[in-house]
């Protein structure tokens, strides 16, 4: 049995930080990323990548009663290394190639010894995301307006 807070061998910390920058990578870093780590053997396809719908939810003002949003496209997919690592991905949208390597490097995260090498892989991924946010911060704190009440002492 895996230990508290780890999943096949990962800190559930570490695997879902992983997770969270495959979801955000644009494919052609998560092939780059596939190709940096080197041959990972024959991949056998648990399930083939396939397209359908989730239903989004959302609540009002952000702890309302929860509803129906609408209606997203995902893409899923489950492989599994030569060694027995399964890896699985979900990604927005109806790339199939993108959720492949996604679920790619999940599996190779869970081969021994592995874990630290598929994080320097997607360390230049995690640098463009972390940018990229660091920019739209600052383009709204640039908008933001500070309102204050000032007390003239008319009552």
């Amino acid at each position: 049995m895996a230990a508290q807070g780890q999943h096949s061998g990962i800190p559930v910390p570490r695997r879902q930080a992983l997770m969270a920058i495959c979801a955000e990578a644009r494919r052609d870093e998560l092939e780059a990323a596939v190709a940096a780590l080197g041959d990972a053997g024959p991949v056998q396809d648990l399930r083939r990548p396939e397209t359908g719908l989730v239903m989004t939810r959302g609540r009002v003002g952000g702890d309302g009663a929860p509803f129906n949003l609408g209606e997203a496209t995902v893409t899923r997919a489950a492989v599994r290394l030569a060694g027995g690592e399964t890896g699985f991905a979900y990604q927005f949208g109806r790339d199939a190639a993108k959720a492949r390597a996604s679920a790619i490097l999940d599996a190779l995260a869970q081969a021994p010894g592995r874990l630290e090498a598929v994080e320097a892989a997607l360390a230049p991924v995690a640098g463009r995301i972390e940018a990229e946010r660091a920019i739209a911060q600052r383009r709204t704190a640039a908008t933001r307006v500070n309102f204050f009440t000032m007390v003239r002492g008319e009552d």
